[in-house]
């Protein structure tokens, strides 16, 4: 299978997701969903999107089990909390966007590049955490997207790796195998 249609059915998920993210909020009727604040890793909010059609309320739960979904933090469309906070809004948008990027052109990015990707980001949840430094939405959302595009770009890279590397023991092991039948054939 061509490396730019692996990379683009990975992004697909990611494409999926960020759609999801991003549609939730607007299928359900205004005002329904307003305050989710609480803790990464728990289903807290359940009992507020129980009601909801199916993909909303999937949706939901998913931001509810893997984000803080503090109400301050996050975007609010057609008056509805969105399911993740402004920041992993960011990295599930960017996500996608790298990998999608990256089926269609190869950037080389090497794992090092990690650090400059991941440095707003982190610069910027520290100083967060250990400070009285408040970032604003706009903030954690371009710091969420570099993240999550150089997080798919690295590992597209690493993927790319991955191929060139198994088809370069194919192309060795049937070099081998003709070598091994011309010297076979020679000595008949």
């Amino acid at each position: 299978m061509p490396k730019h249609l692996i990379l683009f059915l990975i992004s697909l998920p990611f494409l999926i997701l960020a759609v999801l993210i991003i549609i939730a909020p607007l299928t359900i009727p205004p005002g329904t969903i307003t305050d989710l604040s609480g803790t990464v890793g728990t289903i807290e909010n359940q009992e507020q999107f129980d009601g909801l059609p199916a993909i909303p309320r999937l949706t939901y739960l998913f931001g509810d089990i893997e984000c803080h979904q503090i109400a301050s933090r996050s975007y609010f469309l057609n008056e509805n909390q969105m399911p993740v906070c402004s920041r992993d809004l960011g990295l599930f948008l960017g996500i996608p966007a790298g990998f999608l990027l990256a089926s269609y052109r190869r950037i080389i990015v090497t794992p090092i590049y990690l650090i400059p990707g991941l440095a707003p980001l982190a610069i910027d949840g520290t100083l967060q955490m250990l400070t009285s430094y408040e970032s604003t939405n706009i903030v954690r959302l371009i710091t969420g997207l570099i993240a999550g595009l150089f997080a798919a770009l690295v590992i597209s890279t690493l993927l790319h790796e991955i191929v060139e590397i198994r088809e370069m023991k194919r192309q060795r092991k049937a070099t081998s195998q003709e070598t091994a039948n011309q010297k076979k054939n020679e000595s008949n």
